[in-house]
Parts: C-alpha cells; sequence; structure tokens
C-alpha cells in the first residue's frame, strides 16, 4: 500500500487527495494536513470584501471532505525532513512512501514597513472581512490598490479590486467624489497576454482609474497618509487596498528545501532534488503563476506518478504549464485568459472577453469543484 503524505488542503491538495482516491481506492493511504477548518476560493474574497456574499457562504468545510483512502487531519505543521520523508505536526509524528509539499504561500506583512498599521490587504479572508466593514465609510478621498511584491497569488485580483472598487462607489452615489489609483510592480496588467492588458488598461481608462506600472508600494507612512514607492516617490492615499509580499512558510524555509523563497522543482514532474518528495501550488518554483488551477494541473501530474508507482506503466505526461484565469471586468462582466508557460520560448495567453457567458462559465468552475471535492 502507498502511504502518501500531502501538506496542505489548497487547491493541489484536495486535487491530489480526490484523484489518488478515485484510481486507487484501498490501495492508498493518504494523510492530507491542513492547519484550517475550511476551504475558501480565492476569487471569493473579492465577493466577500464587496459584500457580495458572507463568510458562511464561502467556507468549504474540512469535515465534509471525505474520500476512500484519504484521512483529514487539522493539525500544523511543525518540521519537515524530506530527505527521511517526515513531517511532524503539533500533534504527532508522520512518515510517507510519498510526500507532496502544498503549504502555499504567506503573507509577509512585517516586508512592507507601515502596511500593518495603515493599510488594509485583501488577499485574506480576514483581511477581506475587514474591508467588508470599512468600504462603507470611505465616501471622499484617494484609494490606492497596491502591490508590495512580485510574485503574488492570482495576477489579475488587483485589477479586478480596482475595477470592482469603481462599480462599488458608483452604486454607492460617491465615485465623483473618490480617486482610485492602481500601483503593480509588473509592467503591465497581465505580461503573458498583451491582449488583456490592453483590455485592462481601456476599461482603467474609462473608469478613470490611474495606472502605475513597474511600481512597487515600499512602505506606508500612516502619519502622513502616503504610500512610498520604489521609484522614490510618494502617493497620497485616504484608503490603502494592498496585496502583502509572498513567501513560502517559514517551516518550508527552515526544512532547506527552498532557493531564493520557494522550492525549485523539475517543471515536468514537480519533483524537488529530494527523491520521492513533491512540491505543487504557490510554494513551488516551477515557472506559471500562484493561482489554483496551475496547482491542481500540478496535482494531477504527481498523482498520475504516484498511481503508476502501485499500478506499474509508464509515467504520466510531463506538466504542461496550462491554465485558465478568470477575469471581473465589473459591470457584471467576466473576461477570461487563456495562458501558456512551459510549451514555447515564452508564455503566452489567448484573451476571450468579458461577457455574461464567461460569468456563467466562471460559476460553474467553482460549482464543479465544490461537487468534486465537497461533494455539493
Amino acid at each position: 500500500m502507498l502511504r502518501a503524505l500531502v501538506l496542505g488542503a489548497g487547491f493541489g491538495g484536495l486535487e491530489l487527495a480526490t484523484s489518488l482516491s478515485e484510481a486507487l481506492g484501498d490501495e492508498v493511504e493518504v494523510t492530507l494536513i491542513d492547519r484550517g477548518d475550511s476551504f475558501v476560493f480565492g476569487f471569493s474574497k473579492l465577493d466577500l470584501m464587496f459584500g457580495r456574499t458572507s463568510s458562511e457562504a464561502v467556507r468549504l468545510p474540512y469535515a465534509e471532505f471525505a474520500k476512500p483512502g484519504v484521512r483529514m487531519v487539522r493539525e500544523t505543521v511543525a518540521a519537515i525532513d524530506p530527505r527521511r520523508q517526515r513531517v511532524s505536526t503539533d500533534r504527532g509524528e508522520y512518515e510517507a512512501d510519498a510526500l507532496v509539499v502544498a503549504l502555499g504561500a504567506d503573507y509577509d506583512m512585517d516586508a512592507t514597513p507601515g502596511l500593518a498599521e495603515g493599510g488594509n490587504e485583501f488577499y485574506s479572508v480576514a483581511g477581506a472581512e475587514r474591508l467588508a466593514q470599512l468600504l462603507p465609510t470611505f465616501t471622499r478621498g484617494r484609494a490606492v490598490v497596491g502591490v508590495c511584491g512580485a510574485p503574488f497569488k492570482c495576477p489579475p485580483a488587483p485589477s479586478e479590486a480596482a475595477l470592482l472598487l469603481h462599480d462599488y462607489l458608483v452604486g454607492r452615489g460617491v465615485r465623483r467624489d473618490c480617486e482610485i489609483s492602481f500601483v503593480l510592480p509588473l509592467p503591465s496588467p497581465v505580461p503573458p497576454s498583451p491582449e488583456t492588458s490592453q483590455a485592462l488598461l481601456a476599461a482603467f481608462a474609462e473608469r478613470e482609474i490611474e495606472f502605475l506600472p513597474g511600481v512597487r508600494i515600499l512602505s506606508l507612512d500612516p502619519g502622513r497618509g502616503v504610500a512610498v514607492l520604489d521609484n522614490g516617490g510618494e502617493m497620497p492615499y485616504d484608503l490603502f487596498l494592498g496585496v502583502p509580499r509572498h513567501r513560502a512558510p517559514e517551516v518550508v524555509i527552515e526544512s532547506g528545501m527552498t532557493v531564493e523563497g520557494y522550492v525549485p522543482v523539475d517543471a515536468k514532474t514537480l519533483e524537488t532534488r529530494f527523491p520521492g518528495v513533491y512540491a505543487i501550488g504557490d510554494v513551488a518554483n516551477v515557472g506559471v503563476p500562484k493561482a489554483g488551477v496551475f496547482a491542481e494541473g500540478a496535482a494531477r501530474v504527481v498523482a498520475a506518478e504516484l498511481i503508476a508507482r502501485v499500478r506499474g506503466g509508464g509515467g504520466p505526461e510531463p506538466y504542461d504549464g496550462l491554465g485558465s484565469c478568470y477575469v471581473e471586468f465589473g459591470a457584471g462582466q467576466v473576461g477570461r485568459v487563456d495562458v501558456d508557460f512551459l510549451s514555447g520560448p515564452k508564455p503566452t495567453g489567448a484573451f476571450r472577453p468579458p461577457s455574461s457567458a464567461l460569468v456563467a462559465e466562471k460559476e460553474r468552475f467553482g460549482a464543479s469543484r465544490r461537487a468534486r471535492w465537497f461533494g455539493r
């Protein structure tokens, strides 16, 4: 019997455990460890922030994740020994024949001085909940959507936040009294897809959203109400909506698996330099964006490799680095960008313009995962 130990129950961990259960059933013993009590789609945080849903509605309890051959445990990973494929948690010790690290990326608030005291982040559920309470009090002044470092999860999300903030302020009748600025360290909103970037730039211009590309937020000065930029300038703000710096979880860094902050893996197999140890999703450095759909694709490759170890036969097809991201354009419209990061000399992306049809497609995307992983 294969013993697989999966750390982290996000897109990657849930898909990996589900795939192994479906293919191997009683021939596999999967232990899935996560410190949280529920899963939340990343795109739900924007809905939560703008009051379009509640935290209860977006949480999918891990208690509902029940698959043959899979044991879900709520524990905090305390130490990882990749050489021995051994893991310590706050409650016990685990060993495995295959270890998969899918712990995602943490938010490093301290890396941007003043962010914790003078800004608001919208990338966590708690941050989105705080903003849902704060946004109704914002009636005039400048709102800054600022990214504090790259790489960061879901590259289109800050653009979406700026566009949805415009809609929100229009709906409340205060948009004329408010400015919106968007500061991004990337050269364009979606670099692999110039067509998607141009569509977003047109949407910003139409809504009078100021866009500053290639600029990073260095720090906030809450006393003066300014954001300090890495180009030497400053930007006053009355409301700051931030994307914090990202980094691998401390327990992964302490394991010795990381290089320059993330875990390097074989781009085709997702295996680390430690035999039998894999890394998928945001914690890994494989040359694709930090987004759930890419973690899901990587999980299927690792699952196929482990299934082949049990059943025999050839190994899986190499990881293809393909994925599609939905982009909220506001006004009830959603676009889509289909990106290919690994097959050619450089990443490419094909754009599908915003439409109501893609709104429904995005809803089906979420519904299909809820059904597959949680039986809803």
